[in-house]
């Protein structure tokens, strides 16, 4: 796997993984290779590329997704790897990979000033900690609109009415859900953001905007199983560390994404943990 850390020139933005070579039993091909662009910040002048948290979260959420495709044991390359993975459970083992940026021996494994090796002061290790469940609850209201706006419209909204003036616009039903889940922030007249939600008409995620929240689910729920045996408990770690490696990071799209999960977790997903994570519990 290689790694595009710093910003090339005329790069898109944003980060992402991406499949250099897949495992296939029919290809012969036995080693799956992975690569990950970040576009991390770039150096200025003598000073080395050096990564803000932000980045450092997204290395570890595209690492994630590294890791699904490098240690599958899917031998059909149409479900090895990431492939095959239905959309609202492909974001699990990257968003999972983010709750280690504040696990504070994963941290300060790494954060060290890069010219004296001076660690992290623990003053700001809480401070990132403290960041993470800022707002948090309003957050979960917009992702939860998104969603249920996404499926609404997709769904129940007839747009032929819509248009003639005998049902709902678009934008009625804008408000209708904005009512339900952010009434303290309901749009104006004027507001067109619908024209600009390109993720449910022309980004892939059409009646699949809560994917986005569902994984957030999946992903605390299974940081949770670490959390549950001490994440001071080196041996205990390891063994549902191992446990997660051969389901989670190894099944590919082959088994069914509940199915996976019952296996590593023993139980289907609940939001408690996702709930105590964002500090609204």
């Amino acid at each position: 796997m290689c790694n595009s850390f710093a910003v090339v020139v005329a790069e898109p933005g944003g980060a992402w993984m991406d499949v250099c070579i897949g495992k296939s039993e029919a290809c012969d091909q036995k080693i799956p290779v992975a690569y990950l662009t970040c576009n991390g910040s770039p150096p200025v002048g003598d000073t080395p590329s050096l990564m803000t948290f932000n980045e450092v979260e997204t290395l570890f959420h595209e690492f994630g997704h590294g890791l699904q495709h490098m240690l599958t044991k899917a031998n059909v390359g149409d479900v090895a790897g990431i492939n095959g993975v239905e959309w609202d459970a492909v974001e699990l083992p990257s968003q999972f990979m983010e709750n280690w940026c504040y696990d504070r021996p994963t941290v300060y494994g790494f954060a060290k000033h890069y010219e004296t090796g001076e660690p992290l002061p623990e003053e700001m290790f809480e401070k990132l900690k403290e960041q993470k469940t800022f707002n948090a609850g309003m957050m979960a209201c917009r992702q939860l609109l998104f969603g249920q706006l996404d499926l609404e419209l997709h769904s129940n909204f007839d747009p032929v009415k819509g248009e003639s003036g005998e049902g709902e616009s678009i934008f009625d039903v804008q408000k209708r859900m904005a009512a339900k889940y952010s009434p303290y922030n309901m749009p104006l007249d004027e507001d067109r953001f619908l024209c600009g939600f390109s993720h449910i008409f022309a980004g892939g995620y059409a009646a699949g905007y809560y994917s986005y929240k569902w994984a957030e689910v999946m992903s605390a729920d299974a940081f949770g199983a670490f959390e549950d045996v001490g994440l001071d408990n080196e041996e205990k770690v390891k063994e549902v560390g191992l446990r997660f490696r051969d389901t989670v990071l190894s099944l590919g799209g082959g088994v069914e994404p509940m199915d996976v999960f019952k296996r590593f977790r023993g139980r289907e997903p609940n939001p408690e943990a996702l709930l105590r994570h964002n500090g609204l519990a």
